[in-house]
């Protein structure tokens, strides 16, 4: 067994309770290769950022779970290499079982997601109580799930959302024990979360979607006050991707994402941690396929991999700075 503490990593207790009270929320970002870490590590280094490394059960079996030790703990010494030992928490997003995250703590990250959204409510409080008390005896901290999302990504997959129950989220936290709790107000996974039907047009001509149900985060919000709030799904599916992958040859059809002016908002309440995925995949992929077009001739990976990581690193910190707020709070 490893401890993620040899590691030099954290768990999410003490930078959550900064994020509420300091009104931001810390990043998630996934990770699945060494260009999209040295991206991450670097953008938040360079913005004073603390920051989440995520990693879903289909990036750990891509990475190999061995490696990923190593490239956590490399993220660390290579922030401190940078010049600032920023706080990085290594996480497992959407966990779908007790030996998947039990495997997960015991090879070093310091922070499991176990979602048992898709199960009964009674099936769901059983595993993310059994995941707790393991994971507690450790020091690593828990994340769980009331509500769905609907979308795909990676290997999670939903047609439908069903918002979070306010009225459970006492009772479930009183039964599991969990740290921090992912919650369904309107967010969805993927860079499709919205058919161009659910929204509608603002002054620019722009798209829009459905509005955030702040109303249902207020409510959980009252009945567990201070509690640390996650949101998943939560990218914004920035527009002059999509237009550059599909001019280069992508077939990316009414891909439209978040606001960030609402995640903004929602980073200043108690939601806590805001999880991207597909806008580092979008970034990545748009630089790439500019690449090959405007040179075809090109074969060596470090000259279309390094402008995708430049370009990932841009849009990461313009995340700390301009949305989450996590900017300049190490």
């Amino acid at each position: 067994m490893v401890s993620y503490k040899e590691l030099g990593l954290v768990n999410t207790r003490e930078g959550f309770k900064k994020a509420m009270e300091g009104g931001y929320a810390i990043p998630a970002f996934n990770f699945n290769n060494m260009e999209q870490l040295q991206a991450i590590v670097s953008a938040c280094v360079e913005t004073r950022s603390p920051v989440i490394l995520q990693v879903s059960s289909g990036a750990r079996k891509y990475a190999n779970q061995t490696l990923l030790r190593y490239m956590a703990q490399g993220a660390v010494e290579y922030a401190k290499e940078l010049g600032l030992n920023i706080p990085i928490t290594l996480h497992l997003d959407h966990g779908d079982s007790f030996e998947l995250c039990k495997s997960c703590v015991d090879m070093g990250f310091s922070s499991v997601m176990i979602d048992g959204s898709h199960l009964s409510y009674e099936d769901n409080v059983a595993l993310t109580k059994q995941v707790v008390e393991y994971a507690h005896k450790h020091d690593v901290t828990v994340e769980g799930e009331l509500g769905v999302l609907a979308g795909v990504e990676d290997e999670v997959s939903a047609e439908h959302h069903t918002y979070t129950r306010p009225e459970e989220v006492e009772d479930f936290l009183g039964k599991t024990g969990v740290d921090s709790l992912a919650i369904s107000i309107g967010t969805s996974h993927g860079a499709m979360k919205f058919k161009p039907e659910q929204c509608t047009r603002n002054a620019q001509g722009i798209l829009v979607p459905p509005p955030l149900r702040f109303d249902i985060l207020d409510e959980i919000m009252k009945r567990i006050p201070g509690f640390p709030i996650v949101l998943h799904g939560s990218s914004s599916v920035p527009q002059q991707y999509v237009e550059t992958i599909n001019k280069h040859g992508g077939a990316l059809k009414d891909a439209i994402g978040i606001p960030e002016e609402e995640l903004r908002r929602a980073a200043k309440s108690s939601v806590c941690k805001i999880n991207i995925d597909s806008d580092g995949r979008l970034a990545m992929t748009a630089k790439v396929r500019e690449v090959f077009a405007s040179k075809p001739a090109e074969f060596d990976p470090r000259k279309y991999l390094g402008p995708a990581r430049d370009e990932l690193k841009a849009l990461y910190k313009h995340k700390t700075i301009n949305v989450l707020g996590s900017a300049n709070r190490v």
